[in-house]
């Protein structure tokens, strides 16, 4: 497998989670960076402890690395892998829609197909496990949103390794934060709704972008620009999307 130089990869069929087993080995010591890849996952989870579901043929796996960071400013990640995420789904599907939805989502046509979960599992220094699920092959049911997949005229080993290469320039580009503002950017180019309609557990209001920590910046009508750092949060442009009105 062709992955960034220094990068190392263990590859599990089955496990109960690439980030759970990140924040064991970074509790052994072990400091990365590292690909922890599995074929499945008993114990997948999303953001706010959701169930990830993760049947065979898609990608999951952990990104774990050191970085001299603060913790409280792990959040970022999230945003650097998202547009390297967004980058590669371009790539291999350039007639496709993609797009980026705050927090941690890549969407293709308004179905989302990946999620992110950027985790501090060790400090002094600080250790990040980037956890990145991929809908490849299948698309799960019954999930409470759209979802899609890539294609099954990829491999899980060939998108890990666009990934890798993908994200460890993006990393350079973040530069420990101080690039930031070139992510910001980036990801906000790459975003849905950006200047329009969102509904915040039920509140609506105007999409202003991000904030320099990644909040989600949000106006109500007739209010004060708000930060949001956690909710339900809905896009107009999305449902749009969706239903086929765009």
């Amino acid at each position: 497998m062709k992955l960034p130089p220094g990068h190392r990869v263990v590859h599990y069929e089955r496990i109960d989670s690439t980030n759970a087993e990140a924040r064991r080995l970074a509790a052994a010591g072990e400091r990365g960076p590292l690909w922890i890849w599995a074929d499945e996952q008993t114990g997948g989870r999303g953001r706010l402890g959701r169930t990830w579901v993760s049947e065979p043929g898609n990608l999951y796996v952990t990104h774990l690395f050191q970085s001299p960071i603060e913790a409280h400013h792990a959040a970022q990640i999230s945003f650097v892998a998202a547009i390297a995420v967004h980058e590669l789904a371009s790539n291999l599907l350039p007639k496709a829609r993609c797009f980026l939805k705050w927090p941690n989502d890549a969407l293709l046509d308004g179905a989302k197909f990946c999620g992110l979960l950027a985790e501090v599992v060790a400090t002094n220094p600080t250790c990040v496990a980037l956890g990145c699920g991929i809908n490849v092959v299948h698309a799960p049911r019954e999930t409470p949103y759209p979802v899609t997949a890539l294609g099954p005229q990829f491999t899980t080993e060939f998108v890990l390794e666009k990934l890798a290469i993908k994200l460890s320039r993006w990393l350079i580009t973040w530069d420990e934060g101080r690039g930031f503002r070139a992510i910001r950017a980036a990801w906000l180019q790459r975003a849905a709704g950006v200047g329009r309609e969102v509904l915040v557990d039920g509140v609506a209001g105007r999409f202003d972008g991000i904030a320099p920590d990644g909040a989600l910046l949000m106006t109500p009508a007739g209010g004060k620009q708000k930060s949001i750092r956690a909710g339900e949060v809905r896009f107009a442009e999305i449902e749009k999307i969706r239903s086929g009105k765009i």
